[in-house]
Parts: structure tokens; C-alpha cells; sequence
């Protein structure tokens, strides 16, 4: 990642709008902010949601609370708890993400 042309700012994310995402079950709450070429995201699970779609974008994310499954779709499965993170390229391994808690995440793409 090449990060050009952003100030320095700072996010006040409740009062970021947020937009409602529905997966197959359950939805995503994202409050979004985008910086050039970059997508900030503070992203909300609610329990038992599950992806309605295998995802081929790079992401750089992080558990802030809750619990995150996250499906490769060669089998691999993943579990992120509060603390950790996974990223991933662009077209490197499709993946879609459960969850049967609920999870809070930052994600950057």
C-alpha cells in the first residue's frame, strides 16, 4: 500500500453515517471513510451473520470485539478474536466471513 495526498486528520467515527449491508443472514453495519485510494471501514456484525458472497478483495482487518470466522475457499478456516488481524491481497484467496456473536472490526482496503 502507497498512502499520497492525505493529511493528517483524525475520524470521529459516531458521527460517521452508517449504511446497512445485508448478508445472507444477518447484517453489516460500515461506517466508511475513504482517503485517496484507501477505504477505512469500522465495520459492525450482528450474531449469526454470514457473507451472501465470496469476497476477492485485499483487506488489512482487525477484531475489536466479537468473534470473526473467516472461510478461504479452499477449506481453510480462520477464527479472529478481539486483539487479532488477518490480511490479505487482491485476488489472493477468496474468502467470506460468520459470524454466530456478533464482531466489531476495523478494516483498511
Amino acid at each position: 500500500m502507497h498512502m499520497t495526498g492525505i493529511p493528517f486528520g483524525t475520524t470521529d467515527w459516531s458521527a460517521i453515517q452508517q449504511t446497512e449491508h445485508k448478508g445472507e443472514t444477518g447484517v453489516a453495519y460500515w461506517r466508511t471513510q475513504n482517503f485517496a485510494d484507501i477505504r477505512v471501514r469500522l465495520v459492525e456484525y450482528t450474531p449469526g451473520y454470514l457473507a451472501d458472497h465470496w469476497c476477492s478483495k485485499g483487506h488489512i482487518l482487525f477484531c475489536m470485539e466479537g468473534e470473526l470466522r473467516t472461510e478461504l475457499d479452499d477449506g481453510r478456516d480462520f477464527v479472529l478474536k478481539p486483539g487479532m488481524s488477518y490480511q490479505v491481497a487482491d485476488n489472493a484467496e477468496p474468502h467470506r466471513s460468520s459470524t454466530s456473536v456478533g464482531a466489531k472490526l476495523f478494516i483498511v482496503d
